[in-house]
Order: C-alpha cells, then structure tokens, then sequence
C-alpha cells in the first residue's frame, strides 16, 4: 500500500527513511509538540515550501530547466486568493473562485512563456523568465487598486478558519481547536496530497521521458518525442503546483503583498533549498524545506545562546554574535555543497548501508 502511495519510489536508505519519518511526525503533529506562534508558523512555512521546491524540482531537477519565473506563478496564487476574498468577502466560494482563477492565469501564461521561450538555449530561457517575473512584480506593485500595491491586501477568511472560531472551549493535548489549527490541517493534507501526485507524476512515463530530455535531449529528439512539448508540460504542471503552494500561503497568513510571494529572495531561498535537499529527488524538498527554514528561523537563536556561553573567550563571542547568522548559513550551504555534492537525499542513496 504504502508503495503503491509513493509510486514505487522508495527512500531506499534506512537513515533517510528515519530522516523523512522524523520530519513527517513532527508536521503532523507539530499543533501538539509545538503550540507556539513562531513554531507553527515555521512548520506550516514548511508545509508550503515543500510544495513549491518540489513543484520547481519537477523543472529543473526532472527536466533541467532553469527558470526564474517560478515565484511569478507562487505570487498568482496568493494574489488569487486574496484579491478574490477582497472583492467578494470571506466565504468558500471566494477562496475556490480565487483558486481556479489563479489556477487558469499560470496556465495561460506558463502555456505561452513555454511555447514561445523553450525553443531557445537554456539561458536565453532563463533570462527570459528573470524579464517577466521582475515585469510582473513591478505590475503588482503598480496596479494598487487590485492588489494594493506595496501595502499588499488583508483579508478574511471562512469564519471556520478564523483564529477566533473555537471548536471546543478547553485544550486538547496542549494545543486550541481554533480555527489556526483547522487551517494548518488543511494546509497539511493539501501539502500531502500535492506532493503524492508530483511523486506519481515523475515516476511516470511522462516523467521518465522528462528525465531522458534531461540528460540528452539531442538522443530524446532523435528517437521520437517532441521535446519542446514535453518542455511545454513541465512548465505548466510546475506553475500549477507552484499557484497551489502560493493559494495555501494566502491562506495561512490572511494577507499578500510583492515581498510575500513576488520577492526574488524567495526565488534564491527556492535555489538553495533544492540544492540543499538535492535535485531530482522529490524527497529533497523535504528534508531541504525542513532543514533550511529551521536554520532560517532558528539559527539566529541558536548563536544568541551559544555567544553567551562564550563570553570571557577571545573572538569566539563575535564570530557566534545573533548579527552574523547570515554568514554562518552561508558556511552551512557551502559546507553541504561540498560534502553533499548530489544533496542529502542523494549521499544518502549511494551511501553503502
């Protein structure tokens, strides 16, 4: 059952399986272990990175497209949403109208940028999609009456999903059945349910054929298949997937603006973390989203303690100051880079048990 759920695509390493159980224990019940604001704001944080690391994976890792545009389509999503709640008020049909129609727009748009810029080498690509994610922020910006400009839109949501509603008047294990912890639910299963269907979606027919472009698109060419249509498809289903991840973001936090979902920081944070995790991996947005949003959220705290336990020692207090975790994460990427070349999901395959 369990492989059929996976589609056949194993960890295939007993520490990664305990890595991956590790993380999965601590998402599903992260209300109960970690009934703090901050602590599960990074977990559901995580929730939709994986989303939306993995959904730009199934790009660059399966089919070797570099893009930049991918934050553009993160951005459609969570605009969707809250534009759509704005105009017609909290309710359901405002998130699924928002939804479907931010849904519709990635596709259209994913559809042209893929006809008309995959025929070209892949930086030519990539320079284009930088050209109309940064044209497409400047227009969120500029377009206040819609999207409210750099102020961004707050909104509301379903009363059900309102931190207000309350499902019963005392505590279960530890944490409140308001209505945070039915959106973290929610946001949890979608997370499971998309992340399922991109693991099927790789480990099939389509997918390996995306996998064969990859590694020589000359040879794929040559014995049949259209690349640039199989180019095409990749970029639409990795836009839908990357709109999802950006609908639960606006759903999570009741409010979007360009630096939620448009920054190029999260395009970066997006590079890092599939690096990290390790490209063509599916697994890797896991442990990447997981390891670098706690080192992003957590680190800074870390150092804090670890500079007071210092003091009295010569340059050890400075180097371990609060201000320069900045650096520090920087040493941890290159640490990993060079001792996890193929990211921590693929040292961990070819590790000899």
């Amino acid at each position: 059952m369990i492989r059929q759920l996976l589609s056949h695509d194993l960890p295939r390493n007993r520490l990664l399986t305990a890595v991956l159980l590790v993380i999965l224990a601590g998402l599903a019940f992260a209300p109960f272990l970690f009934p703090g604001a901050k602590a599960l704001n990074v977990a559901a944080k995580i929730l939709i990175f994986i989303v939306l690391v993995a959904s730009y994976d199934l790009l660059l890792g399966y089919t070797g497209i570099v893009s930049f545009a991918h934050t553009m389509f993160f951005g459609i999503g969570a605009y969707g949403i809250a534009i759509a709640s704005t105009r017609m008020g909290p309710g359901w049909g405002s998130l699924l109208v928002g939804g479907l129609c931010a849904v519709a727009l990635s596709l259209l748009l994913s559809l042209i940028i893929g006809l008309f810029s995959l025929r070209v080498r892949a930086i030519f690509y990539a320079m284009i999609t930088l050209a109309v994610a940064s044209a497409f922020q400047t227009l969120a910006s500029q377009l206040s009456q819609f999207t409210g400009g750099e102020d961004g839109l707050n909104f509301k949501l379903p009363e059900m999903l309102s931190p207000a509603f309350q499902l019963a008047e005392e505590q279960v294990l530890g944490a409140w059945l308001d209505g945070k912890f039915i959106t973290y639910y929610i946001l949890f299963f979608t997370t499971v349910l998309l992340f399922l269907a991109m693991l099927r979606i790789v480990n099939s027919p389509f997918g390996r054929v995306l996998q064969a472009i990859r590694e020589n698109d000359f040879r794929a060419e040559a014995i049949g298949y259209r690349i640039v249509v199989f180019r095409t498809l990749s970029n639409v289903l990795a836009a839908v997937f990357a709109t999802l991840a950006g609908c639960m973001l606006a759903i999570w936090l009741r409010y979007n603006g360009p630096d939620t979902s448009l920054s190029f920081e999260i395009m970066v944070d997006i590079l890092l973390i599939v690096v990290i995790g390790g490209m063509g991996t599916m697994y890797g947005a896991i442990c990447g989203s997981a390891i670098f949003l706690l080192a992003q959220n957590y680190l800074q705290d870390l150092m804090r303690i670890a500079s007071g336990t210092a003091q009295g020692l010569p340059l050890l207090p400075a180097l371990l100051s609060p201000d320069r975790w900045l650096l520090w994460l920087g040493i941890l990427f290159i640490l990993s880079v060079y001792f996890f070349p193929t990211g921590i999901v693929g040292k961990l395959r070819t590790w000899r048990q």
